[in-house]
């Protein structure tokens, strides 16, 4: 694992409640999520936003939740069933160099990829990776902690993103964030 990567017991801090004071998932991701959708994940964590996308999405909706560290989705496949959207919520533990997305291809809707792709080995393969399961004219909700990722930094992530065949649509304000919203060509 590489050192960038937040280790699985922090999963707690970054899934508490009082988080929502500063980041309330609903009210961000209300703008880019619709019933029935496919929103891909990578990086979820103990789900902080997995599990308000899988209400948001509804029954006939669902989230592919992919990460490197199995005990971040033990989590939140725990909080999943306890709040009663686990058969919503797809789980998958990611293999080394590849997020195993193959049978995804140009079938995501949304693909939200918050404070994950500064910690990914290779920028460009993620880009490329996500951008092959987005259907034409989907979204890419982007978002990176200001205290993680310089201007630069995210800058680059941009400029990888256009590389891979997305195109900037908005730069929303995300609290203690950079962010930007991107589509597929």
């Amino acid at each position: 694992m590489s050192e960038r990567v937040c280790p699985w017991w922090m999963g707690y801090l970054l899934a508490s409640p009082l988080r929502r004071w500063t980041q309330n998932p609903e009210q961000l991701l209300a703008p880019y999520v619709k019933s029935g959708m496919t929103v891909l994940e990578p990086g979820p964590g103990m789900g902080f936003f997995t599990l308000p996308l899988a209400a948001m999405v509804g029954p006939t909706g669902r989230v592919v939740a992919v990460d490197i560290q199995a005990r971040m989705l033990q989590s939140l496949q725990r909080r999943a069933g306890k709040a009663g959207l686990l058969p919503r919520i797809e789980t998958r533990l990611a293999e080394p160099g590849s997020m195993g997305l193959g049978d995804l291809l140009g079938a995501v809707d949304l693909v939200l990829a918050f404070a994950v792709v500064h910690e990914v080995p290779s920028v460009e393969k993620f880009f490329v990776e996500t951008v092959a399961t987005l259907k034409p004219g989907a979204l890419l909700l982007l978002s990176e902690p200001a205290g993680h990722v310089t201007e630069a930094g995210f800058a680059g992530e941009l400029q990888a993103a256009r590389q891979a065949g997305l195109e900037l649509v908005s730069r929303p304000t995300i609290r203690r964030s950079m962010a930007a919203v991107l589509r597929k060509a």
